[in-house]
């Protein structure tokens, strides 16, 4: 208790080994849920050459950069926070970077954008671009890409298809069928219950059981296998196996620029950076501050340290190709059962290097039951939307086509580069040129340039 006392800060904080331990399991409950749902993701896209990931492969490089990235935070940061593959992060991997480069190439992206978050961290430069990107941008952003990520779980679910004569429908037909679908309803209401009425883990519990379901269902109606999509609910020959290391170090870093060109890696790599680093600081300054680790003048204890880890967390995530690692907010989660220390994270590290043995779980859970994740995450990163000041048409409008645009154009780039492009139209039609810093110039620059990428292409052919 000692040593544990000394290195952890225990009595300082207020709290004791018991409270963090039971702090550490519940923050693991809530979040063990993204090591069934990235690989969902991921192996879900195919890149340039048209390859797939492999699910078991994914499982364990989710499992394993999760639980290295959150013991180093418990080391390191000495703060209650669990580290994993982003939602929103993964999402630009698979559907921004993979489109236009090989997997390998995609992970290089990710290790580039942890390297670059280390040494916003640092540097302070960090000051330099959140003072440049307006805050309600920054809200938007989130908002953009929860409902991105919903949609992409509607989409995964068979619950939206593309229409005949419309662009989107209402399942493959224009009703819904299909024993998928109907798991997909369920586990999605289940899960809004759970979560409603507080149940800890209710994401993963939610999607045990509608993936268990599943493979009732699917071994008693036989389901044609391609209507579930990527996975086929079956039960698996055993619970345990030996880890598959298979896409560790399966990382090209520099190569995502030769094979997509220089400016659309650039623009997925600042995409990757600006959502990474401002969904970081938000959830390091909410989570510590309902743990009370704020002081009065508003900062957080190790904050340096705290970010840096987590661009070193990005870099781990990249590293082993299961996407950038950041700090969870369900994290929040084990804070409100007493989680004050990294020892907290010292124990859901463990219990996330566990779950290693456990990959064939993985190959059991079908995108209708992992899909409905999906639409809850981006349901509550819809509640940042009250925070944008939709009365100010300065930044209503840019803050509506960040929003809008990733949904409906199937990319988080376009809405962040369109949301930065029209503030700075708007400001400067204004006359309001000293309240557009010079790197807001610089980045609706880029953002220009990748827009009009076609009419570059053949101008300098």
């Amino acid at each position: 208790m000692g040593v544990l006392d000394r290195f952890f800060e225990l009595t300082g904080r207020g709290t004791t080994v018991g409270r963090e331990v039971r702090g550490g399991i519940t923050t693991f409950v809530a979040m063990a849920y993204i090591i069934l749902l990235n690989p969902i993701i991921l192996a879900g896209a195919r890149d340039v050459t048209g390859a797939r990931l492999s699910i078991a492969e994914l499982t364990t490089s989710t499992a394993l950069a999760a639980a290295i990235s959150t013991l180093l935070m418990a080391v390191v940061g000495n703060a209650p926070f669990g580290l994993a593959a982003g939602l929103g992060l993964n999402a630009v991997v698979a559907y921004q970077a993979a489109p236009h480069m090989t997997w390998a190439q995609a992970m290089g992206l990710v290790v580039l954008e942890g390297l670059a978050i280390v040494l916003l961290a640092v540097t302070g430069l960090r000051t330099l671009i959140m003072n440049a990107i307006p805050l309600a941008l920054k809200h938007a952003i989130s908002v953009g890409i929860g409902l991105f990520i919903a949609l992409i779980g509607l989409v995964d679910a068979g619950f939206v298809a593309r229409g005949t004569g419309t662009p989107v429908q209402l399942g493959a037909t224009g009703q819904l069928t299909g024993w998928p679908v109907v798991m997909f309803c369920f586990g999605l209401l289940l899960m809004i219950v759970l979560f409603a009425r507080r149940i800890p883990g209710a994401i993963l519990l939610a999607i045990a059981v509608t993936a268990a379901l599943s493979v009732l269902v699917n071994s008693l109606a036989r389901v044609p296998p391609e209507s579930w999509g990527v996975v086929t609910p079956r039960v698996p020959e055993s619970l345990v196996a030996a880890p598959s290391f298979g896409l560790v170090g399966a990382v090209d870093v520099f190569g995502g620029f030769a094979r997509a060109g220089a400016l659309t890696a650039s623009v997925v790599l600042f995409t990757l950076v600006l959502s990474g680093f401002f969904d970081a600081m938000g959830t390091i300054i909410g989570v510590s501050d309902e743990a009370g680790l704020v002081d009065r003048r508003g900062q957080v204890p190790r904050l340096g340290r705290i970010l840096t880890v987590d661009g070193v967390a990005g870099m781990v995530g990249g590293g082993v190709s299961s996407s950038a690692n950041t700090v969870f907010v369900e994290s929040a989660a084990g804070v409100g059962e007493g989680a004050r220390t990294g020892l907290a994270s010292v124990v859901t590290g463990a219990l996330l290097g566990l779950t290693l043995l456990f990959t064939p779980l993985a190959a059991v859970v079908p995108a209708a039951a992992a899909a409905p994740a999906l639409v809850l995450v981006g349901a509550l990163m819809m509640m940042q939307s009250k925070n944008v000041p939709w009365d100010d048409v300065e930044l209503a409008v840019p803050a509506f086509l960040t929003i809008a645009l990733m949904p409906f154009t199937y990319s988080i780039t376009n809405g962040v580069g369109a949301g930065v492009i029209v503030y700075t139209l708007i400001k400067a039609a204004r006359g309001k040129f000293a309240e557009i810093p010079w790197l807001l110039w610089v980045v609706s620059a880029i953002f220009l340039a990748y827009f009009g990428m076609d009419w570059l292409e053949r101008l300098f052919a």
